[in-house]
């Protein structure tokens, strides 16, 4: 190697880890933000949306902050390879497997894996079908639709693994996910109230239809405890599916979607190349958390998984930061209104199917 490859090569690894240092700052930025707003607002008419903000709210934001800031710089290009987001997202979700603990979801087994599979079958098809009718990119709406049906962005990073989606259609996805959720933290109690739903049948519903599981726990807890227990179970229940999911599109796009007439027919090692690795990694992570809980028991393991919830808080604030960093407008300028109104449209069809199934399956359940 020359001396100016050399120099050429420690200089890339220099600015890769000078953009390894901005998603780090900006990630303490953001820890800093979620910790100290809502104690800052307490008592003012901002305080109850200030202690509901999420950090992927707060990482998007500054993410987009720093690349506007890094693009009027200069610098933002040579930066880039320190903006890690695969390598993030993909951690925090393993690590998310640990809190879904799969004894939670056999107490409610039946309603639960009932609501979820017809609810997720339901709206995936109807988002599916609209996008395809409307002429977006079929990765686009795979993210769309997986987003809007099973759980919002960790779903929708499935699926761009599964289908080999682009960066800014996942950054796009994760906005509209974001975008959609913060506002259901209080209006879907809000009309839990004025259609004077039964507790578990509102937990139900805020469960099968808030995207991000935070946000589901955010709202459960406005309506009680019971609400929330069985939003969680419901939720955890949709979290269950998206390996399913994940794999199922992996098939379909490797031998439907990007399938020529010429070409050869997939082979299971490709199937198996394309698949998201991460989500095996998710499964295993439930099922070691769940053994665990079980031999020592919750009290004991609630520190453990208190700590692995805790990192994988800043993984995910590492990733949606990098997200931010490499959001590029250009390549979605064409896509127009048309993902937002499948969205929007998904997420009208998710409410009332939802709705209906959550009365039929829960009505008189008991959480205890």
């Amino acid at each position: 190697m020359s001396t100016t490859e050399e120099t050429g090569t420690r200089s890339g690894v220099g600015w890769a880890v000078g953009g390894v240092a901005v998603v780090v700052v900006l990630g303490a930025i953001v820890r800093y933000l979620e910790q100290i707003v809502p104690d800052l607002t307490e008592g003012t008419a901002f305080g109850e949306v200030a202690g509901a903000i999420e950090y992927p709210v707060y990482a998007i934001v500054l993410g987009l902050l720093g690349n506007v800031v890094l693009t009027q710089l200069g610098v933002r290009e040579k930066l880039a390879g320190g903006f890690r987001t695969e390598f993030f997202i993909k951690t925090g979700l393993v690590l998310l497997g640990a809190s879904i603990n799969f004894a939670v979801i056999v107490s409610a087994a039946g309603p639960a894996i009932v609501q979820a599979v017809v609810l997720i079958s339901v709206v995936f098809g109807f988002t599916w079908w609209l996008g395809g009718r409307l002429g977006l990119d079929d990765k686009l709406r795979a993210l769309l639709a997986s987003a809007v049906s099973i759980c919002g962005v960790s779903a929708a990073i499935a699926a761009a693994g599964a289908v080999q989606a682009k960066k800014e259609q996942l950054a796009y996805t994760a906005s509209m996910v974001i975008i959609f959720a913060l506002p259901s933290i209080f209006l879907l109690p809000a009309a839990v109230g004025w259609l004077g739903l039964e507790t578990p049948v509102a937990g139900a519903w805020i469960g099968g239809n808030i995207d991000t599981t935070a946000a589901v726990s955010a709202a459960g807890a406005i309506v009680g405890e019971e609400a929330l227990q069985i939003a969680t179970i419901v939720k955890t229940t949709q979290n269950a599916l998206l390996g399913i999911v994940a794999v199922a599109l992996t098939a379909y796009f490797a031998f439907s979607v990007e399938r020529t007439a010429d070409s050869a027919r997939p082979k299971a090692r490709e199937l198996w190349e394309r698949f998201p690795k991460f989500v095996l990694g998710f499964l295993a992570a439930s099922i070691i958390a769940t053994v665990y809980i079980g031999a020592v028991g919750s009290d004991v393991a609630r520190p453990s998984i208190s700590t692995v919830n805790d990192l994988r808080t800043i993984f995910l604030i590492l990733a949606f930061v990098s997200i931010g960093l490499e959001f590029r407008v250009a390549p979605l300028k064409d896509a127009g209104w048309r993902p937002v109104g499948v969205f929007a449209s998904a997420t009208a069809v998710n409410l009332l199917v939802g709705l209906g199934l959550a009365v039929l399956l829960f009505s008189g359940f008991s959480a205890g």
